[in-house]
């Protein structure tokens, strides 16, 4: 029987446990996928402590990577032995195996191992978005992306430059920083060391940046809204430091008119139509070499518990995955 893990109460990395389930055959428009990799997000962090609720009993995660073992009625457009990945809902994805919505997978190139597409769905179709759509990077643009050595920091990073941008990054220690600079990090602020708000108007001449990419939250919101020059756009994606307090919609006007969004990639993602063209363009930014996907922690499945650990307390770098 495969083994999956569930978690029956919300609270700290103990209330994961690893059981066994029973995989029924798939639904119409329905996957069975044996899972070889699965994605560790800080959004799995966030369901487990009930931050982002999920009715209980529950399985978790939202990304991985396998095989194709049996398809439900309707499927078209996969088979039997398709490579395939995923990010997104339902939830479940710390598991050996199990069904998959078939409009939400798509086909792995043979390029791209298991498990860098495990660790590449979430964190880089956050990127394209981010990058391509929620902000639309031009060359010569000046941007702060904060946690710049996390999964998601170091894709967009990366892209960014490629992208013909100039990058401002925040990490948390000098070794974080060494990273996000050998991934297109122009200019790098250590958060503990120097106050980021004084250094982004310094590299900028004072007149801030267009767009801010935060997924750092309680910690950093309000000085990234310092950040940004008149009429250019918040974009907090993320609560690693704690939800973002109440906003008084005043501050926006007060620093200029600002724009504020807080998107999902579920929200970007709920066509299928624009799954696939997001993922090509990921896969096709992988294929040319500009982007690297940095996996720099691996865990068995099992102790999935530890790698969220270790995640909360930014003792890793790049992305993680789990190996079933």
């Amino acid at each position: 029987m495969p083994h999956a893990i569930r978690f029956h109460e919300t609270g700290g990395p103990e209330v994961l446990r690893w059981e066994d389930v029973e995989v029924a055959a798939p639904a119409a428009n329905e996957a069975t996928v044996r899972q070889q990799a699965v994605g560790l997000n800080f959004i799995d962090i966030y369901h487990r402590t009930g931050l982002y609720p999920a009715p209980l009993p529950s399985g978790i995660g939202l990304e991985g990577a396998g095989v194709v073992e049996a398809l439900g009625s309707g499927v078209s457009d996969l088979q039997v032995g398709d490579r395939v990945a995923y990010a997104g809902g339902p939830i479940g994805a710390y598991a050996e195996v199990r069904n998959v919505p078939a409009d939400r997978l798509v086909k792995l190139p043979e390029s791209i191992e298991f498990k860098t597409g495990a660790a590449m769905m979430l964190q880089g179709l956050t990127a394209q978005y981010l990058l391509r759509r929620t902000y639309r990077v031009q060359p010569g643009d000046t941007i702060l992306i904060h946690a710049a050595a996390g999964g998601v920091g170091l894709i967009a990073c990366q892209w960014a430059k490629a992208l013909g941008a100039t990058v401002i990054g925040t990490v948390s220690t000098p070794a974080k920083a060494e990273l996000a600079k050998a991934h297109g990090c122009d200019h790098v602020i250590i958060n503990s060391q120097e106050n980021f708000v004084e250094r982004v108007k310094a590299i900028t001449g004072g007149a801030g940046v267009p767009v801010v990419y935060d997924s750092v939250g309680k910690d950093t919101f309000f000085g990234s809204l310092d950040c940004i020059r008149p009429l250019g756009l918040m974009v907090t994606f993320g609560n690693a430091s704690g939800p973002v307090p109440p906003l008084d919609l005043l501050e926006l006007s007060k620093r200029g008119s600002l724009f504020i969004t807080r998107p999902t990639l579920f929200g970007y993602t709920a066509q299928r139509a624009d799954l696939v063209a997001m993922a090509n363009e990921l896969f096709d930014v992988v294929a040319s070499g500009k982007v690297k996907i940095e996996v720099n922690q691996t865990y068995a499945l099992k102790d999935a518990a530890q790698a969220q650990i270790d995640l909360a307390d930014r003792k890793t770098t790049g992305s993680t995955v789990l190996l079933t």
